[in-house]
């Protein structure tokens, strides 16, 4: 009976030691930000990291934020369930596209813990948060914003799309090898960064290749729900090609506007227009012929993509447009980092920071949106865009 009653009292003792020992769960209680929670060292003898994203999950441009959102997970769930070493516990904050917002979640973020950040998804909000990102010295891998005002703040602010100018100069450069004699036109919003700065180095580099610009047209935020003076001009002008620089919003009411009139331009966008055929409530017929510069069609045959759409189609039911990917591609990057720079779960969130900044520009990923994928110095991701048309609702090579 001693004997008994001696294991008895040892396999309790092992019981509670155990209980005692074990790791924090993936529910674990925010923190306040001068004590971020941090995950630690896992049971496999790996590294679990917070990782937190920001994007527009509700309004106008919640297509871009769900993306980003349900891109990122996926990528997280991959990685969690491969034999990584690297672990990651993910968080998504709404910030409706907006700058002021886009901080306060940034702010819930930290509070939660958060180590490092693929986001926010626009270009506004990231600029705002950015310089927030910039004076706590936190890592910020921007999915999907692609002004160079977004990078400016500092060395630990990074991008998975290509930039503004990158844009710009592509869209005029492949139209002046395969548009030859086009008459084009240019409807741009002047109050967006992003629009600006696209519109910006297109009209430079389209009058040194010697492309014919024949209008330019603006709007503001306040004016995109009515198009009809500006395409009255551009058609008035002979303009045959229409480019786009804008998001795909105010670009489904210029396509719709155009057909009621029965202008039919070639209408050529750039990365924002991503989502239109997605959008609810929009004949998708409109944008048949429709071309943009985009890293990633759902529609590529390579097995990592094929795999990647058929994730997201049983997860979410769509089709993924390229936020999606950008923000997939973007925790992979993310990991890679952290394992080039030997990144434990236990370090803070400034000194993740630093040991990512000093190694990015030394890595070279490969994801679904450019290979071998490099970073400057100042942020700015190298790889190259390319050219696609909408036919019959799906992205082809044109």
């Amino acid at each position: 009976m001693k004997k008994k009653f001696f294991a008895l009292m040892m396999a309790m003792v092992m019981v509670l030691s155990l209980a005692a020992c074990g790791g924090k769960s993936e529910t674990s209680a925010p923190a306040n930000n001068d004590a971020p929670a941090q995950s630690g060292e896992t049971a496999e003898g790996g590294s679990t990291f917070k990782l937190g994203t920001i994007g527009p999950l509700t309004g106008d441009a919640a297509i871009y934020g769900q993306a980003v959102a349900n891109g990122a997970k996926i990528a997280v769930d991959e990685i969690n369930a491969s034999d990584s070493a690297i672990k990651f516990e993910f968080q998504s904050e709404d910030d409706v596209a907006d700058g002021e917002t886009s901080v306060n979640a940034y702010n819930t973020l930290m509070d939660w813990g958060m180590q490092v950040m693929v986001g926010p998804t626009t270009t506004g909000a990231s600029i705002a948060v950015a310089a927030k990102a910039a004076e706590e010295r936190t890592f910020m891998l921007t999915p999907s914003a692609s002004s160079t005002d977004v990078i400016a703040p500092g060395d630990n602010v990074f991008q998975v799309c290509f930039t503004d100018p990158n844009q710009g100069i592509a869209s005029a450069d492949y139209m002046a090898a395969n548009m030859a004699g086009a008459k084009i036109a240019v409807i741009y919003r002047n109050d967006d960064a992003y629009s600006q700065g696209i519109r910006d180095t297109f009209v430079s580099q389209a009058k040194a290749n010697s492309l014919e610009l024949v209008y330019e047209g603006t709007f503001t935020a306040d004016t995109a729900t009515d198009f009809s003076v500006q395409l009255t001009a551009a058609q008035a002008a002979g303009a045959d090609t229409v480019f786009l620089p804008i998001y795909y919003q105010p670009a489904s009411v210029i396509l719709t506007q155009a057909a009621a009139m029965n202008y039919a331009p070639t209408f050529f966008g750039v990365d924002g227009m991503d989502g239109i055929l997605t959008m609810e409530g929009f004949d998708t017929a409109l944008a048949e012929g429709v071309m943009l510069l985009t890293p990633f069609s759902a529609d590529a045959t390579d097995e990592r993509t094929q795999n990647f759409v058929k994730a997201y189609q049983a997860a979410y039911g769509e089709i993924p447009n390229q936020f999606a990917a950008d923000a997939y591609d973007g925790v992979y990057i993310v990991k890679a980092a952290l394992e080039a720079a030997g990144c434990t779960g236990d370090m803070s969130s400034a000194d993740i920071c630093e040991a990512l900044v000093g190694v990015m520009s030394s890595i070279s990923v490969d994801g679904l949106t450019g290979q071998g994928m490099t970073w400057s110095a100042n942020g700015e991701v190298s790889k190259a865009p390319m050219a696609v048309v909408i036919e019959n609702g799906t992205y082809v090579l044109p």
